[in-house]
């Protein structure tokens, strides 16, 4: 850092240099898997980065953010940005040193090589979690990230992605994680059997999502809202405010009839419109935010 608080005086200029090939590299999957490392782009994401690097540092952990680089003009817009990055190996570039660098066609001045940040299954449910977004072979990046993000804004514990699903480190999920990814723990290349297992075990549902299931979500809801008056359980309830993992499916062809069977439930959220079925993002969004809902509805008004 020089005496102004910036990087060094003259900004990385040279869009071919060694640095900025290498780093560029980082859009593909196999320099990630080879260097466990993952590149956050934009201002809400590194800012997100660089909180909990900050906070890994001070409670003793290894920090998750290796590199930054920034413009002047972003780091004008987002002061903050320069002061969270104190301690890390910052540079200044310029703005066609960053277009090599990103991934996108319009980069927004900012990003960071970080270190990858998923967690092992046990380390998830020891922590004895109440809600779990699964992703099964669900291979959009852009889906993903939306689905991680979903689940963070339902205060969800955690997002577990299938080995058949996307590579979450893409820049793609990443970029639409909207800083998500940095919040909530995140678990790679799960079996689904074992999954299942493992969460029954710990007494946590699983639901799945699907547009023929036999059960309602809006019917459950309403299930939920009548037991915290004081109404009897039915036995064909599922109380939504029990610790659950949802399983959500493939854009294309949903949840495999092998996937649907693991469930102790099928859920349908009704379509009261003309549309033919919701999306991957919304969908799980109304289903986390249901569960989100009720298991609050529990924590603050308990039953009796």
């Amino acid at each position: 850092m020089n005496e102004t608080g910036r990087p060094q005086d003259f900004p990385l200029s040279n869009p071919r240099a060694d640095r900025v090939r290498k780093v560029a590299q980082l859009a593909g999957r196999p320099a990630r898997l080879k260097r466990r490392e993952f590149l956050a782009e934009g201002p809400q994401a590194v800012r997100e980065a660089l909180v909990l690097h900050q906070k890994r540092l001070a409670a003793g952990e290894p920090g998750i953010v290796y590199e930054v680089y920034a413009s002047e003009t972003c780091l004008d817009r987002h002061p903050d940005l320069e002061t969270l990055a104190e301690g890390t190996t910052a540079y200044l570039a310029t703005d066609e040193v960053l277009a090599a660098m990103a991934d996108t066609v319009n980069p927004q001045g900012i990003l960071a090589v970080c270190g990858f940040l998923d967690v092992s299954l046990e380390q998830v449910l020891d922590a004895g979690p109440r809600l779990i977004a699964v992703l099964c072979q669900v291979r959009d990046p852009g889906n993903a990230g939306t689905v991680l993000r979903a689940a963070d804004a339902a205060g969800a514990d955690a997002v577990v992605l299938t080995a058949s699903s996307v590579d979450i480190y893409n820049p793609k999920a990443v970029r639409s994680t909207a800083g998500s990814l940095f919040h909530l723990p995140v678990v790679l290349g799960a079996e689904i059997e074992e999954l299942v297992a493992r969460c029954k075990e710990r007494g946590i549902g699983v639901l799945a999502a699907d547009g023929q299931g036999h059960l309602d979500l809006d019917q459950l809801q309403d299930q939920n809202a009548a037991r915290r008056l004081g109404a009897p359980p039915r036995e064909s309830e599922y109380a939504l405010e029990k610790p659950t993992a949802w399983l959500f499916g493939n854009e294309a062809q949903g949840l495999a009839e092998e996937e649907l069977a693991l469930a102790d439930h099928r859920v349908a959220v009704p379509v009261y419109g003309a549309a033919e079925s919701l999306n991957l993002g919304t969908a799980a969004t109304v289903c986390l935010y249901a569960s989100a809902r009720a298991q609050q509805d529990g924590a603050t008004n308990p039953p009796g």
